[in-house]
């Protein structure tokens, strides 16, 4: 049953699911051609704007991460589960993967030279987005990419089960890709491109490519 905290029930959720979920996403990105192709064009843009160590923020497994670094990106992972960054660990060794929220990203400023949140800002209320916003804008260089990939629509449900049956309690925002551009560009970003991908699907899924001003 989902508590008072939010926060405690996903990483809760994601401890308890965090083997499954890594079987789940293991071959997502080998079968999936635009998720390729919005991983090469934020590697591109980090390498346009001098490289760097990279965030993937709300890496789950770290399979990103690691694709990450098979285009020759120095990306670390940062994860709120536990668990989570345990799988990520042992699955990818010699990579780089800590705890921490981004709701209070632990990162110094200007730190990192891109940052990417793929379907991790789903968790986030509304409230909370512009405090994550702002640490996503403090901790990226000047002129560092940011790439966010979320659910389109315009509901937010409690996900009471997840991958392998297990009991989760975590809500999943669905936004409009305006609205979480609208966000970025208050907290001080650029939008340089939108994708929507899956049209036709139940649940679309969209990308976002920010950057902060130089």
């Amino acid at each position: 049953m989902p508590t008072d905290d939010w926060l405690t029930d996903t990483r809760t959720s994601y401890d308890t699911v965090a083997a499954s979920y890594s079987d789940f996403v293991r071959d997502a990105i080998t079968g999936e051609p635009y998720l390729r192709a919005a991983l090469t064009v934020f590697a591109d843009r980090v390498r346009a704007a001098g490289g760097g160590p990279v965030a993937d923020v709300g890496c789950g497994p770290g399979h990103v991460t690691a694709h990450l670094n098979g285009l020759g990106v120095d990306a670390f992972g940062i994860d709120l589960s536990p668990g989570m960054v345990e799988v990520a660990r042992r699955e990818n060794p010699g990579l780089r993967f800590e705890v921490g929220s981004m709701t209070d990203l632990r990162l110094g400023d200007g730190s990192v030279a891109g940052l990417l949140a793929w379907w991790s800002l789903i968790h986030i209320p509304d409230d909370e987005v512009p405090t994550v916003f702002a640490h996503f804008h403090r901790v990226l260089r000047p002129g560092g990419p940011l790439q966010l990939g979320f659910h389109v629509g315009d509901v937010s449900r409690l996900k009471t089960e997840g991958y392998g049956g297990h009991p989760m309690a975590v809500h999943v925002h669905r936004r409009q890709p305006d609205k979480v551009a609208s966000w970025l560009r208050d907290a001080g970003f650029e939008i340089d491109a939108q994708w929507l991908c899956d049209p036709d699907e139940p649940v679309p899924q969209a990308f976002l490519f920010a950057r902060r001003p130089s």
